[in-house]
């Protein structure tokens, strides 16, 4: 029975390029929430900040 080596199973870091992608489309899309929110409209910006925070930042990290 031939030994595996564990850490060749292993990536050689913990994100990956699309990592890093949907953490910055969710920092752009928390940026622009916060934006609208400044401009006055609250619906829009509720939306956003929704996706945001809830949507894009946990998919970024867990994808």
């Amino acid at each position: 029975m031939p030994l595996t080596d564990p850490q060749a199973e292993r990536p050689a870091t913990l994100f990956t390029r699309r990592n890093f992608l949907l953490l910055g489309v969710a920092l752009v899309t928390i940026a622009a929430g916060y934006a609208v929110l400044v401009s006055g409209s609250p619906s829009a910006a509720a939306v956003l900040l929704v996706v945001g925070y809830c949507i894009l930042f946990p998919l970024a990290l867990l994808v």
